[in-house]
């Protein structure tokens, strides 16, 4: 059993320094990326399209956020599932207290049973744009935004090889419930991850329009569970990339319970296995940190009943560096991310040795449920649509 737990470890510390590698790229990227944001009369007409269910509690700031842009020619597209809704009544009292004029607020008149509600809300929303809107975003609910975040979003689109950009979501990891530390731990892995396969993440999405119409993606959508995943193949077979922007990271400080993160996870998941070229990918890479180190707590175990030593010594050796490793590449990852986030003055996280000490415990439990989430994805034919973030 030595060497077996000798190969292992030589495996697992080889899947670290990857891990690093794609890190460190993406570290690079969000150092190193400069955009120029395009003066006003080239910035091109934006519908803004959100779809609402249910209460939030950032609903209300996420709309100012939207009001609030800092952009010349822009409309906001609100779609919630019917007047009865409890999101009607925010924002219909949040929106008298504005004086914006640029708002539309619709009920989605046909929930499609072959896609998600996201998505029929998108297929409504686009289908009633006129041909002076040259470009569709989106956002989520839980959002909230800085005044230049539909600028940043829409500039890089004036590159011709540029069909869509891209933001992302951070979380903090002094969330008061489990659920909310344990997404903290996933989402640093899967930041990379999305940023290393191209996975453009629809909370913070803009295509242009002729796109959309070009490549049909209104009849994908219409039989789809998620809008976003699928844009990078679709736009690349016709040439066209997907773009993130650093500056468009946002912070979410919202609190999060294990069940709804159990079930983002999933979603995020199947829509991967359905719509993202690369699955195979994330599947080997789910291999690999979850399956292989918590394969070596189990022969750590194995090997102290069957009193081998030294074996057991490398095993339990080997799976604590793994752990420790990944503390020290969050921390990193944490820090490269606030830098971003504080040229926009948002609220960052104290790492305190407290914070530090509940993100280690964390690392192995998110492994369990995320392991456990992808074996449930492999089969699952439904979803339950919970929110508009879910």
């Amino acid at each position: 059993m030595k060497e077996l737990a000798i190969l292992l470890s030589l495996v697992l510390l080889i899947w670290w320094a990857i891990q690093v590698f794609l890190s460190l790229r993406f570290f690079l990227y969000l150092r190193s990326h400069h955009q120029d944001t395009l003066p006003d009369n080239q910035l091109p007409k934006t519908a803004v399209i959100v779809y609402l269910r249910g209460t939030d509690p950032l609903l209300s700031k996420c709309l100012r956020s939207l009001l609030n842009q800092n952009y010349p020619q822009y409309d906001l597209k609100l779609v919630i599932d019917n007047e009865q809704d409890p999101a009607w009544n925010i924002v219909t009292e949040t929106l008298s207290q504005e004086t914006s004029q640029n708002v539309q607020v619709s009920p989605l008149r046909i929930a499609s049973p072959n896609c998600s509600l996201k998505c029929s809300s998108l297929v409504q929303a686009v289908s009633e744009l006129d041909d002076s809107y040259k470009v569709v975003a989106s956002v989520d609910a839980d959002m909230i935004v800085h005044s230049n975040w539909l600028r940043e979003l829409v500039s890089p689109l004036a590159n011709p090889k540029v069909g869509a950009t891209t933001g992302n979501c951070w979380y903090v990891p002094t969330g008061k419930s489990l659920g909310s530390l344990v997404r903290y731990s996933w989402n640093i892995y899967a930041v990379v991850q999305m940023y290393t396969h191209r996975i453009p993440w629809g909370g913070a999405l803009a295509i242009k329009t002729k796109l959309i119409h070009q490549t049909e993606l209104l009849d994908k959508w219409g039989q789809a569970c998620g809008e976003d995943t699928m844009i990078y193949s679709v736009l690349a077979k016709h040439g066209k990339q997907v773009v993130f922007v650093p500056s468009l990271m946002t912070l979410n400080r919202e609190e999060c319970q294990l069940s709804s993160f159990q079930s983002l996870l999933k979603r995020q998941l199947l829509s991967s296995r359905l719509y993202h070229p690369q699955w195979w990918a994330i599947v080997a890479e789910s291999i690999l940190s979850v399956l292989l180190p918590n394969l070596m707590l189990v022969l750590f175990v194995a090997a102290l009943c069957t009193k081998q030593w030294d074996a057991a010594a490398i095993f339990f050796n080997s799976f604590g560096a793994y752990m420790q490793a990944l503390l020290f590449l969050a921390i990193a990852l944490e820090k490269s991310v606030q830098h971003v986030l504080r040229r926009h003055h948002q609220p960052l996280t104290k790492l305190s040795p407290v914070t530090t000490m509940k993100m280690s415990i964390s690392f192995p439990l998110t492994q369990w449920i995320y392991g456990l989430a992808m074996i449930s994805s492999l089969g699952m034919t439904k979803v339950k649509s919970l929110r508009a973030n879910y």
